[in-house]
């Protein structure tokens, strides 16, 4: 899988990729201490069936475990990634 390079657009509140004139996103809602929510991604219909989705959120993932952060996944795709990939699931936030 290629790798991309992570934007974390703050003023959008999204982390992108910038791939032939699109923008495949994942959008978030940054919450009191250490949680973000994750709340939807998007990847145009051009990149679909790429591992582009995939390959975002690992990388969203690893950028918020370096700065110490758990997530509170909203979007159906990070709930899906996670549990076909259990060894993220130290990540979450116990609420």
């Amino acid at each position: 899988m290629k790798d991309y390079e992570l934007i974390d657009n703050k003023e959008d509140r999204r982390y992108e990729f910038h791939i032939n004139g699109y923008k495949p996103h994942l959008d978030y809602v940054e919450a009191s201490g250490d949680a973000v929510y994750l709340t939807h991604t998007i990847v145009p219909g051009e990149l679909q069936g790429r591992g582009i989705g995939t390959a975002l959120v690992e990388s969203v993932l690893r950028d918020l475990d370096a700065k110490g952060k758990r997530i509170i996944p909203k979007c159906w795709f990070v709930v899906e990634y996670i549990e076909k990939h259990p060894e993220w699931q130290y990540l979450l936030h116990e609420r």
